[in-house]
């Protein structure tokens, strides 16, 4: 087991302590132990920190100078720049010591086209299915149950978990994780109205393009990314998707965004690198999001945003239904009260008119 003294020395950050016991795993501030690590990056939880009984502190500068100013008790911090994104790297750290390993090898209830390229170091697990043309890089594990359609190409160490499909043409790249019941590649909505004749139809548009996930993405389960209707749907490098979002046909997501659950994204909608976009979010179709935009959750965005950096946000907050009643009358007498307002500043009153 490691001890704080090695964790600062391997995540850049510096010790202020003894720091030589070892340590097993990561805790929430109010159930650590002696042997646990935790971290402080909200001074809101400052009273909780002071109270922990954490074998080390993950902190910043200024919450280590008000631990120390406030207790005497000896205590072991590990002072990092960024207290959370250290966490996060060391839970990495514990979690690949505890997590379950799966042996390179073939199952036999696997079915593989032999075209297929599947090197020794990959996991295929049962009742997985990879078609024709399929290359698959080095240590991919695909954990069972899972279709990998024509022509696919999934880069090294990327892990699909079980039930996931990933459709013909569609490029994973390294490192990637793709959590079960995703479903990758699937048709754009895409169709064309046509009601010269009496009934009148859609017709529906080839969706020829393909999806492409760059490297270190991870899509949450049920999750839905269409392919594009003749080019690509892009994901790029580093972004997060969570559970049940939809993405549709040729959207394009710059590097490093996250997008929490349930958002929906029209086709042809461009979103920047570095945003970030709340649980349950829309985004209309064929619009531009500039990079490091924030969205709140719940919030529909029907027109671009062209200026990086801003934060958005279109939610009415919760209140009793009664008081929700009373203010949707007033919503939808707006109008009436607007053209009121009107007549008033030119000195006249509606009967004026």
């Amino acid at each position: 087991m490691p001890t704080a003294i090695a964790l600062a020395k391997q995540f850049h950050a510096e010790l202020v302590g003894d720091g030589s016991a070892e340590l097993i795993g990561l805790a929430p501030l109010e159930h650590a132990q002696a042997e646990h690590i935790a971290f402080l990056s909200n001074p809101v939880y400052r009273p909780q920190a002071l109270a922990s009984s954490a074998g080390a502190l993950i902190v910043s500068r200024t919450d280590l100078e008000f631990i120390q100013a406030a207790s005497t008790k000896l205590r072991t911090f590990i002072v990092a720049k960024n207290p959370y994104a250290t966490f996060a790297r060391m839970a990495q750290l514990f979690a690949r010591s505890t997590a379950h390993q799966y042996a390179a090898g073939i199952h036999p209830q696997a079915a593989i086209d032999a075209s297929a390229i599947v090197p020794q170091s990959c996991h295929i697990g049962p009742f997985v299915q990879i078609a024709a043309g399929v290359v698959l890089g080095e240590r991919v594990t695909i954990v069972g149950n899972t279709s990998i359609g024509i022509g696919v190409r999934i880069g090294s160490d990327s892990i699909l978990q079980p039930m996931c499909t990933i459709y013909h043409g569609c490029e994973i790249g390294a490192r990637c994780i793709i959590h079960s019941s995703t479903v990758i590649g699937a048709d754009g909505f895409g169709f064309a109205p046509d009601f010269s004749a009496t009934a009148g139809e859609w017709v529906k548009i080839p969706q020829t393009g393909r999806v492409v996930l760059e490297d270190d993405v991870e899509i949450g389960s049920s999750s839905t990314i269409d392919r594009g209707a003749m080019h690509e749907t892009r994901i790029g490098t580093g972004c997060k998707i969570d559970n049940q979002v939809q993405i549709g046909h040729n959207v394009q997501i710059g590097a490093y965004t996250v997008v929490a659950g349930c958002v929906g994204i029209s086709g042809s909608t461009t979103i920047g690198s570095h945003c970030m976009i709340g649980g349950y979010a829309s985004f209309a179709g064929h619009l531009t999001i500039a990079d490091r935009t924030t969205i709140s959750g719940g919030t529909a965005i029907i027109r671009s945003i062209t200026e990086p950096g801003q934060h958005f946000t279109g939610v009415y907050p919760s209140m009793l239904h009664a008081a929700w009643e009373k203010n949707a009358a007033i919503l939808r007498g707006l109008d009436k009260i607007r053209q009121r307002l009107r007549f008033l500043e030119r000195g006249k009153t509606p009967s004026d008119h």
